[in-house]
Order: structure tokens, then sequence, then C-alpha cells
């Protein structure tokens, strides 16, 4: 798909500058939404744009005055050497995005091998991303989740989603973190301090619910009830309320106990199942898609590690762009613009060579 001109992307800019300013508009919340995402979008390209052809204008003119007075030839210069950079910024921009960008995302975490350790490390990556959350101000919300008997996690499902119109939404930040993710380090439980290396999974994709352009046909569902749990298998409430969705021709399977009815439980655990066969669908369709962009869980096994995050040496490290970083202490409670910054400059870098 080649770029959209910058004069296409000024008119769409103005166009929707129009429509936002139509109370009528907000009438529909959800579409107001998208389209102050989109608005906030093309702005960063809006201003890219007119920063750069400032830029040149006041070049020119300073080159212009230049031959009257030489005093102007070193502003000149000083002018044309910012250009390179603002040519490249505007480049990135007009680089077609991810049309999920701007969605939620729904976020499952699944201990895997290494037992009792493997569910306390899917614990600590829940609180990481918990915490990445908080720092962007975002909301979690906690679909249904297993705990463990040692106070860490086998399985969550949870939805992340952003609390305004940032272009940059939740799942232009997490696309990425889908896969296996290892860690060393002596467990809890290792009485004689010897490094163990576990894993655990995460699956993420875009929170399309409703929006998702998939047809589900009701033969296709089973629905199982049952009462609703919390941690160490205390009932959170007397009734059979949650709700567990099987969809039978691709064996996905969707819980949710986290609302107080059944109804509405079904009702999130039909938007999380939409979510899931439309990143199937997509997944499918992109046959040709980065590795980036494949990396997502199939098996829960340390042999297909994304990342690994090692205790002795404070070290994390991301094996598909050679990002490493001795801060995992930072990392594990939240930071971690570092190496999300470096997997989407990579996806970048890989974009405007293509």
């Amino acid at each position: 798909m080649s770029a959209p001109s910058v004069d296409a992307l000024l008119m769409e800019h103005a166009e929707l500058e129009r429509a936002l300013a139509d109370p009528s508009v907000h009438a529909d919340a959800g579409a107001a939404k998208k389209l102050g995402r989109r608005y906030a979008e093309l702005g960063q390209v809006v201003g890219a744009a007119k920063e750069l052809a400032a830029v040149r204008e006041d070049e020119a003119a300073a080159r212009e005055l230049a031959d009257e007075d030489p005093s102007f030839a070193a502003e000149a210069e000083a002018l044309a050497a910012r250009i390179p950079a603002l040519e490249t910024k505007l480049a990135e921009l007009l680089v077609p995005r991810d049309p999920h960008d701007g969605d939620d995302v729904v976020m499952e975490v699944k201990s895997g091998e290494g037992g009792d350790e493997s569910a306390l490390f899917a614990g600590d990556l829940v609180r990481m991303y918990t915490r990445y959350a908080e720092r962007r101000g975002w909301k979690v919300e906690v679909l249904d989740s297993t705990p463990s008997d040692l106070g860490g996690v086998k399985d969550i499902t949870m939805v992340v989603r952003s609390r305004g119109t940032d272009p940059d939404g939740v799942w232009s930040a997490l696309k990425f973190e889908g896969g296996v993710h290892r860690v060393q380090r002596v467990p809890v439980t290792e009485s004689q301090g010897r490094i163990h290396t576990s894993a655990a999974g995460v699956l993420v994709y875009p929170d399309t619910g409703e929006d998702a352009d998939v047809e589900i046909d009701g033969k296709d569902l089973r629905v199982d009830v049952f009462r609703s749990s919390g941690h160490g298998g205390q009932s959170v409430n007397t009734t059979d309320s949650a709700v567990r969705i099987t969809h039978l021709p691709t064996g996905l399977v969707v819980s949710c106990q986290n609302e107080r009815s059944q109804l509405q439980n079904r009702a999130r655990a039909m938007e999380v199942l939409r979510s899931r066969l439309q990143a199937l669908h997509e997944a499918e369709l992109e046959a040709t898609a980065s590795e980036e962009r494949r990396s997502q869980v199939r098996t829960v096994d340390r042999s297909e590690r994304i990342r690994t995050y090692n205790f002795p040496e404070n070290r994390i490290s991301d094996h598909r762009v050679g990002y490493k970083a001795h801060n995992l202490s930072t990392v594990l409670d939240g930071d971690l613009d570092g190496v999300l910054e470096a997997l989407s400059s990579a996806d970048r870098a890989s974009q405007l060579a293509s």
C-alpha cells in the first residue's frame, strides 16, 4: 500500500476538524472517539509538514538576504542542516499506519513450563503491564483469572484501555508483546540457590469487540455457566454468573467472570471472542507479515522465546531486535519505554526500507 500524499492528509485533517465541530457527531460517543483519534493522528502529520515548510521558507529567505549581508549565511546553513531530520520525521509519519494502532487491547498471560515458578513469573508480567498502563494513564480491566497457590497467575485475560484520543494508542505500544517470555532466576521454591529457567506466554490482540468484521453462528458456540471465584477459590458471589464460551470450529475458549450478572459476562465474553476471531482472520490474511507481527504464542515452551529476563544480571534481552539493558528491576516496575521503543523503531525502519 502506497503512502498517501501530504496534501490529501491535510485535506482529511481539515474535514475532520469541521466534522468534530458539529455537535450532532458527538451523539455517537464511539464514532466521535474514532474521529478524534484520527484527527489527533493526522495532527502529527500536519505539524511536521508545517514545520518542514517553515524551515524551508526561512532557509530560502536567509540565503536571499545573505547575498546582501553575509552574516545571514550561517543562519541559512543552520536551517539547511535541520531539513533532513524533518524530512525523515515526515516520511515516517506518512508510512501507512497499522489500522489498529489506536485500538485498546485484550491481553492474555499464561504460565507455562516451570510449574509454580512459571505462575509466579506470569504474575510478575501482569504487574509489569499493569504498572506500565498506570504510567500511561490507561485502565486495566481483568475479565478472568486463575491464581496459583503461591500467589502467582496460572492464566489471566485482561483488557487495557486508553482514556482519551491518543493516536498512539494501546495497540501501537503493546502489539509486539505477544510471544514467550523466559525468566532466569533462583525460584522461591529452590532451597539450594540454583538458577532455573521457566517461561510464560503472552497473547495480545486488538479489542475490536462489536466493530469486529466477523460473523458468529450461534450453533457454533457452547456456553457454560459457573460460579465466579476469587483468589484461592473463594466465591465472589453465590450465583452462577461466570460464563465460558467455546467456539467449536476453532476451539477458542473465552471466559468472563468480572461482571455482576451472567448476561453482562456473556456480552463481554462475546466481545472478546469477536476480537480473537478478527485477529485470527487478519493473521491468516497477512501471509507476508513481518516476523514481529507473527510472533504470537502457539505453545508456551522455553524454546520459543522472544525475550529473556535474567535476574542475576538484572538484564532484559529482546531477541528479535537484539535489545539488551541492565535495568530489569525498573522494567518489571512498569518502565517499558526502552524495549518498546526499540521494537517500534525496528518496525518503522523495516517499513521505510520496504
